[in-house]
């Protein structure tokens, strides 16, 4: 039979009792939900012969999934984010071990696949910082010789929400060069960091430096 839901399995947060057994159930304690019954514990659920598998090794997770023919998710409710989250896999034994010597086997090759896949996303970075800064330098060709490197390293600081690293500015477009370059000169060529120090709201210390702004980016212009 094809299983239609997950069965799930939560870490209570209060205490309570087994709805079956009558056993007291702390807080903490693991529970599986039944519809007519309500809260029951793992012996009662006939799933405390399962080993837990924490999040954290997709690999493993995956092939023990597989392996197991009987699985439930475990969950716990996040306070802060205000919803359940997962905390890893109970899976049956023999699948768990059987996953673990398929990870250990094939080991050095996911390990050369992720390598070869990191030099090839360094390559790609490296390649668009590089058209990032001709397109610098072609727009401002007067800009400060080695300025153009500079401000497309750090627009396009990976992992960051500069405008480098979004979608405008991975087809290069002219408006998201712009701005990463009016952001370097507003740093660099001004005392906008200074009175942001002193305390100036942002937006009045913008205000405060955008004729010299402009000068620059003038000059820069050619």
């Amino acid at each position: 039979m094809v299983r239609t839901s997950e069965i799930k399995v939560f870490i209570s947060s209060r205490d309570g009792t087994c709805a079956e057994c009558h056993a007291p159930l702390t807080r903490s304690a693991w529970i599986c939900l039944d519809e007519a019954k309500g809260a029951l514990c793992l012996p009662c659920a006939d799933l405390d012969h399962l080993e837990f598998l924490p999040t954290g090794d997709a690999a493993l997770t995956r092939r023990a999934k597989q392996a197991s023919a009987l699985w439930a998710v475990v969950l716990k409710w996040s306070r802060s984010r205000r919803r359940y989250e997962r905390q890893g896999l109970l899976v049956e034994q023999k699948a768990l071990e059987t996953a673990e010597a398929a990870c250990i086997a094939d080991a050095p090759a996911r390990a050369d696949r992720a390598s070869r896949r990191a030099e090839e996303a360094q390559f790609a970075d490296r390649q668009y910082v590089e058209r990032f800064a001709e397109e610098v330098r072609r727009r401002y060709p007067g800009c400060p010789a080695g300025r153009e490197r500079a401000i497309a390293e750090h627009a396009c600081r990976k992992y960051s929400d500069r405008i480098g690293r979004t979608a405008a500015a991975k087809s290069l477009d002219s408006a998201a060069i712009d701005l990463a370059v009016l952001a370097h000169i507003r740093h660099t060529e001004t005392e906008y960091d200074l009175l942001l120090a002193r305390g100036t709201d942002r937006h009045e210390a913008r205000t405060k430096v955008a004729g010299l702004v402009d000068a620059v980016v003038g000059r820069w212009l050619g």
